[in-house]
């Protein structure tokens, strides 16, 4: 957010920190509908090329000005977007062409969108100055991390209640191949799929927390059920949906290999990398 213009932004995993193309355009005042190119005849973006423009553009801009093709983390389909530290430069550009009286009267309100992001980031910028000096950027994170485990951990062991559906189970005794699950004991490697699929994918830092709440005892089993200390008004429900989420993908699924992927598009851990998509 820059004052009130929402602009939707991605850190690749190069850490290069992207804005959407469409959000770009719009932050600037520049329709979005504008192809996903949009190079003009001097190869510079749509929204650059003018010859009004030209004189306040440098070769060091010019050359930061191409697209930037990314792969978002739904799995879905490419996307393209602009280097994030372009959008101040453009502004720039913008305000010292309106300076120079050079700007055609269509052109204003893109200098006056440009006054109003120019101002915003230097809001913006004090304040994550001030947090980097001080450290709080850190407590911030902290915070934020706090607000979600409250959400989802009670303060004390809730009643057990089924949670698991037998479902869950029958799909990966499927999808491993192996017999039951019915007359059969579950191999302990459920207790990991369980993590896997189900808690290390709810929220960030939920399976630790759960892991200190209900540690292991010395037999290696635990004394409740991890799912006892979810909230009733948050986190069991959030648990039950991501439950049903993760058996429906389990059931689309003809063997083991094609569903971790299509768990891994769909839910990824938080922190982690997730693989591009390929073809199933």
């Amino acid at each position: 957010m820059i004052g009130d213009i929402e602009i939707p932004c991605y850190v690749l995993s190069d850490e290069t920190r992207v804005l959407s193309q469409r959000g770009f355009l719009a932050a600037i005042g520049r329709s979005s509908s504008l192809s996903s190119q949009g190079i003009g005849d001097d190869k510079l973006p749509v929204f650059l090329a003018s010859d009004r423009l030209k004189p306040f553009i440098s070769n060091e801009l010019e050359a930061t000005t191409t697209p930037v093709e990314f792969q978002p983390s739904d799995g879905g389909r490419s996307a393209y977007g602009y280097k994030a530290t372009l959008l101040p430069q453009v502004c720039d550009v913008y305000l010292e062409a309106r300076d120079a009286g050079a700007l055609l009267p269509s052109q204003l309100h893109i200098a006056k969108r440009a006054g109003i992001i120019i101002r915003g980031l230097a809001t913006v910028g004090i304040i994550a100055l001030v947090d980097e000096a001080t450290g709080y950027q850190n407590i911030r994170r902290e915070r934020a991390l706090a607000t979600i485990l409250e959400k989802f951990i009670a303060k004390e062991l809730q009643p057990w209640t089924k949670t698991f559906p037998y479902e869950f189970y029958k799909q990966i005794f499927r999808l491993k191949g192996w017999s039951g699950p019915d007359g059969v004991k579950r191999p302990s490697v459920f207790g990991h799929y369980t993590n896997d699929f189900v808690y290390s994918r709810l929220a960030p830092s939920v399976l630790d927390e759960l892991r200190e709440l209900n540690p292991r005892l010395p037999s290696g089993h635990r004394s409740n059920r991890h799912h006892q200390w979810f909230t009733p008004e948050f986190g069991h429900p959030k648990l039950k949906e991501h439950l049903t989420a993760v058996i429906a993908l389990m059931r689309a699924a003809p063997n083991w290999d094609i569903f971790l992927r299509s768990l891994q598009r769909a839910f990824p851990k938080h922190g982690e990398t997730i693989s591009l998509s390929l073809d199933d």
